[in-house]
């Protein structure tokens, strides 16, 4: 995989993180580089989610560093921060009925002047990101009536429009049907295919080899496998990870599913 550079997106080295006396993250380092989808698999209670937090500075790293677009991200300000990553959740459900337009506007957010006001730049690069990811013909309708697939979709636009070379997004489509899966991801795919990185935490196999460039497998907290998912995604890999229980039908053979979505 790619060596430490001021050229990649992210680049995490050396990173450790526990709660108290507990470890959760053990020595991490990985690259992610500017137009590729790297995809974070492993099982639950892995470490996905802490080290995404650790990469928005909601946790501080108990050694190591974080460098985005080769900046350390302990020494940003989050003003700063939010000019270099944007961050979709895994499901957000909106408490007031704003119309779609004015959540992927929230995108804008960090770059808008004292006035808190759009300027036409802004508002080109939230019509540009609502195109990009479909959702232009919803721009005036409430979010809070979408379907899963839409809100996730509209989440990925605010994110766009917050125009920053990092994407990171937690699980973004656990909650959706096949069709809205492969929505979801193709649109990611676009994405970096402008240029911009994009980290996914990710527990379909499938998904990791139809979409990634690139796959981190962790397991309690250590990188195990670093590299291209045709590469990596074994069955031994996968029973590693998560145990020969999962290993049946086509997987006994070494194969993964063989099912390709129409890209």
């Amino acid at each position: 995989m790619p060596e430490p550079s001021e050229k990649n997106a992210l680049d995490i080295r050396n990173l450790s993180f526990g709660y108290g006396h507990a470890e959760v993250l053990h020595n991490i380092s990985f690259q992610v580089r500017p137009g590729t989808v790297c995809g974070l698999f492993g099982p639950n209670g892995s470490g996905k989610t802490t080290l995404f937090r650790c990469c928005l500075n909601f946790l501080s790293p108990s050694s190591g560093d974080i460098l985005m677009s080769g900046e350390v991200t302990t020494r940003m300000s989050p003003a700063r921060l939010s000019r270099l990553v944007s961050y979709v959740p895994q499901e957000h459900r909106m408490a007031f009925s704003f119309p779609v337009r004015d959540v992927v506007r929230m995108g804008r957010s960090p770059r808008m002047s004292g006035l808190f006001r759009l300027g036409r730049q802004d508002e080109a690069l939230v019509e540009e990101a609502m195109k990009k990811t479909g959702v232009l013909h919803l721009a005036e309708t409430p979010c809070n009536r979408l379907s899963g697939g839409q809100r996730q979709l509209v989440l990925v636009a605010r994110a766009l429009a917050q125009n920053t070379p990092l994407m990171l997004l937690d699980e973004p489509t656990s909650a959706l049907d096949f069709q809205n899966q492969l929505e979801v991801w193709k649109t990611l795919r676009d994405i970096a295919e402008h240029g911009c990185a994009v980290l996914v935490c990710c527990h379909d196999p499938n998904h990791i080899l139809w979409f990634c460039d690139q796959v981190v497998m962790l397991k309690r907290g250590e990188i195990i496998r670093d590299g291209r998912p045709s590469e990596v995604m074994t069955t031994e890999m996968l029973k590693q990870l998560y145990g020969s229980a999962c290993i049946r039908g086509e997987l006994a053979t070494g194969m993964l599913p063989v099912v390709h979505p129409a890209l």
